[in-house]
């Protein structure tokens, strides 16, 4: 199945609901770059989305009107926290963008390629230089529920088994749009 990226229906997930071990647990989304926000820098990216839901807490606030919620029971990984903000969309889209908050260099030329990307695919995923996946892909919404575990199965399943029956293309990043924030040396490495 194709994902068609004329047609309306694009929205985003933001998953901002980690534990943040590497960084005293501080909530990811309140930290700062170059004066504003991760979670700023990540809805941002959504600038073409229809609509942005946030997974996590909703102790930050966003200039873009956006939907907070948590997965339950909270902290239940990536998949629970995608499928969560999935269900929490108000309009059945027929793209989905999923992107970590701690991905502050992905921008909406980045999802716009991801979308282009995902022509005959069932999406499209952001590599690293050394080819590694990234939190950052769009995904069509009808081949996401055709994969879809149980409630139970999706607290603390990895993302690569969810998406790992997929036909995914790989989108090389660009410059530092591969980089996520997972300690502090990473977060003084991007104000560098």
């Amino acid at each position: 199945m194709d994902v068609d990226v004329s047609a309306g229906g694009f929205c985003g997930v933001v998953l901002a609901g980690g534990t943040a071990a590497r960084m005293d647990g501080v909530d990811k989304a309140s930290v700062e770059l170059a004066g504003r926000t991760l979670l700023a820098y990540a809805v941002d990216a959504f600038v073409d989305a229809d609509e942005v839901v946030v997974v996590g807490p909703d102790g930050v606030r966003t200039e873009r009107p956006v939907t907070f919620v948590r997965e339950d029971p909270p902290r239940g990984g990536p998949v629970a926290g995608l499928l969560t903000g999935v269900d929490a969309l108000l309009h059945r889209p027929r793209v989905v963008g999923v992107l970590a908050v701690d991905m502050p260099r992905v921008t909406p030329s980045t999802l716009r390629r991801l979308r282009a990307a995902a022509q005959g695919h069932d999406g499209a995923f952001l590599v690293d230089g050394d080819g590694r996946r990234q939190l950052a892909g769009v995904l069509d919404a009808a081949r996401l529920d055709g994969v879809r575990p149980d409630r139970e199965q999706q607290h603390g399943m990895a993302m690569h088994r969810l998406l790992a029956p997929l036909d995914l293309a790989e989108v090389r990043a660009a410059g530092d749009e591969g980089v996520d924030v997972d300690t502090w040396a990473d977060l003084r490495d991007l104000r560098g």
